[in-house]
């Protein structure tokens, strides 16, 4: 006899479990959704830097390598690196005295704006109001350079302040930006002078990471002033220090408007450094390819000296 209510056998299992979908899928999933939302809010800063850093720095290395005036775009012709070749042959200024110049501003803005800033900072360290003489060592940083130059210009004229100073000393007046074996000096002294307020500030900061301790116990076992300068203060200024010396010397490779409003280049070309030079090939002279070149060149230099300090410094002991 057939037992009618027994279940019906089809050959599959009675309670088939769901099939569930892989951990490992489930977090690659997610992490591309994260992804792409990371993308979506990181879209604005891309596209600012895509229109306003790589596009000009593709179309710059394209000029470089090309002869334009600067006004058709149709007009832009390939000249390969002839711009380069220019820069550095035979009877062009580029290398002397021009790149010279801009190496020699930059040390001596670094060396005089090192010294005075770390001098001053430390003078600041032991004295009451601080805040009141950082500020007022800052004042310069907030002027503006078109200011600046142009009192220190005056300064420096014939019947100004400091050959006022230096007849009233018995000497002589001396034509500060009028002779070429002053005008460099010169403008070195206002750069550094303009910039020592910055300096101040990040080396005062880096004095007061100093523990105090240090110096108890180097006044403890009788060491004197240049013993702890030589091997506390300055060993553990180093961070601070090398950052004043990379972004100093990056400024003074790159300066330009100080330049132009004191000396315009002159006299002759014993002021002129790179960026003046980049800004007469393009909009004096029309010269966009040149003009191109000069600033690959500069950033090969900046590039090259950075690492250089880094390395220094490392050297060192210290991890940059």
């Amino acid at each position: 006899m057939v037992n009618t209510l027994a279940p019906e056998t089809t050959g599959r299992p009675a309670h088939t479990p769901p099939v569930t979908e892989p951990a490992v899928d489930r977090r690659g999933r997610s992490r591309r959704r994260q992804a792409t939302v990371a993308y979506l809010f990181l879209a604005p800063t891309l596209l600012f830097f895509a229109v306003f850093l790589i596009l000009p720095l593709g179309f710059a290395l394209l000029l470089s390598m090309s002869r334009w005036a600067g006004f058709d775009l149709g007009d832009i012709d390939p000249v390969g690196l002839d711009n380069f070749t220019g820069l550095f042959s035979a009877g062009s200024t580029f290398l002397t005295p021009i790149l010279t110049n801009t190496l020699l501003f930059a040390l001596g803005t670094v060396t005089l704006a090192l010294a005075g800033s770390l001098l001053v900072a430390t003078c600041i360290d032991k004295l009451r109001f601080q805040g009141l003489w950082r500020t007022l060592y800052f004042l310069p940083i907030v002027t503006t350079v078109v200011a600046v130059g142009n009192v220190w210009k005056y300064m420096y004229e014939p019947g100004g302040l400091v050959n006022g100073v230096l007849n009233a000393l018995g000497l002589g007046s001396v034509a500060f930006l009028q002779d070429p074996d002053t005008a460099l000096p010169s403008v070195v002294v206002v750069q550094a002078w303009a910039s020592v307020g910055s300096a101040i500030l990040i080396l005062t900061a880096g004095l007061k990471s100093i523990p105090e301790s240090y110096y108890e116990a180097a006044a403890l076992d009788g060491a004197g002033p240049v013993t702890v300068l030589w091997k506390i203060t300055l060993p553990l200024l180093r961070p601070s220090l090398l950052f004043v010396c990379v972004t100093q010397f990056l400024t003074g490779l790159q300066s330009f408007a100080l330049i132009i409003v004191m000396t315009k280049g002159g006299p002759g070309d014993a002021t002129n450094v790179a960026a003046l030079e980049m800004y007469r090939q393009a909009f004096s002279y029309g010269d966009w390819g040149t003009a191109s070149a000069a600033a690959f060149v500069l950033f090969v230099v900046v590039l090259a000296v950075t690492l250089v300090q880094l390395w220094i410094f490392r050297r060192k002991g210290e991890d940059a």
